[in-house]
C-alpha cells in the first residue's frame, strides 16, 4: 500500500480527512481485484472535481482575459482541462506511484493511462474541495494547471490541429494545405481512411482514422509535429 501521507505533501495539500485522499487516487478496478477492500473508488469524486475544476478554471481565464469574447474563452478551457493536460500535470505530480490499481491496469499506457491519471487528478481536487473547501481546492489547481495557459496560446494548442496546421502554413508559407485520401479499405461499417495532407506537391504526414475527417486530424497533428510547429 502506498504511503498517503507521502503524497499528500508531495501534492502540497493538507488534509484532515486522508481517506479523501486515497478514495481519490483508488480506481474501479482495485475494488474489483480486491473484493476485501473496504474502500470506494473515485469516481464521485472524479464527478465532483471536474465540476470544481470548471468553476476554477472559469474564474480565472474570465479575469485574465477580459477583452475575450465567450467562444474563444471556452477554447480556452477546454485545452487547459483536457485529458492530456490534467494527465501531464497529474504525472507532474508523481500520482501514478500511488495510484490504486489492479493487475491489468497498470500495465496501460498511452491513452487509457492517461485517462485513468486525468481522472485521478479531478479526483484529487473533489477530495481537496472537500476536506478544505473551494478556496484549498482552487489554490491546488492555480499552482498546478494555469501556467500551462501562456504556452497553449503560443502553440494555438487551443484550436483543433487541422486549424492550427492551416493558419501556421498560411503565415510560414504562404500557402492552404490540402488533404488527400491516400485510400480507405474495410467494410462499410469499419472502415480505415490513410489522408496525406501536403504542402504544395510536398506530402507533409499522413494519418488514420474511421472517418476522413478524423484521419485529417491525425494528419494535421502528425504535420505539426514533424515541422516543429
Amino acid at each position: 500500500m502506498p504511503d498517503f501521507s507521502s503524497c499528500a505533501k508531495k501534492l502540497g495539500a493538507s488534509f484532515n480527512n486522508l481517506d479523501l485522499l486515497v478514495e481519490a487516487l483508488t480506481h474501479r478496478s482495485y475494488l474489483n481485484e480486491h473484493r476485501e477492500y473496504v474502500g470506494s473508488h473515485n469516481e464521485r469524486l472524479e464527478f465532483l472535481g471536474d465540476a470544481v475544476l470548471e468553476l476554477a478554471v472559469t474564474d480565472f481565464l474570465f479575469k485574465k482575459f477580459p477583452a475575450k469574447p465567450e467562444g474563444e474563452l471556452t477554447s480556452y478551457r477546454a485545452a487547459l482541462v483536457n485529458t492530456v493536460s490534467l494527465a501531464e500535470c497529474a504525472q507532474a505530480l508523481g500520482i501514478g506511484d500511488f495510484l490504486l490499481l489492479s493487475k491489468g491496469e497498470q500495465k496501460d499506457i498511452g491513452r487509457a493511462r492517461e485517462v485513468i491519471l486525468a481522472d485521478a487528478f479531478e479526483a484529487i481536487i473533489g477530495a481537496i474541495y472537500l476536506d478544505s473547501g473551494f478556496m484549498a481546492a482552487e489554490q491546488f489547481v492555480a499552482k498546478n494547471l494555469y501556467s500551462r495557459i501562456d504556452d497553449i496560446i503560443a502553440k494555438r494548442s487551443y484550436q483543433d490541429a487541422k486549424s492550427r496546421f492551416q493558419e501556421i502554413a498560411q503565415e510560414k508559407r504562404g500557402t492552404t494545405p490540402r488533404y488527400e485520401t491516400l485510400s480507405e479499405v474495410g467494410p462499410d461499417h469499419a472502415k480505415l481512411f490513410t489522408v496525406g495532407v501536403f504542402i504544395g506537391a510536398d506530402e507533409i504526414a499522413r494519418g488514420e482514422g474511421q472517418s476522413k475527417q478524423e484521419a485529417e486530424q491525425v494528419a494535421a497533428e502528425v504535420g505539426l509535429k514533424s515541422m516543429r510547429w
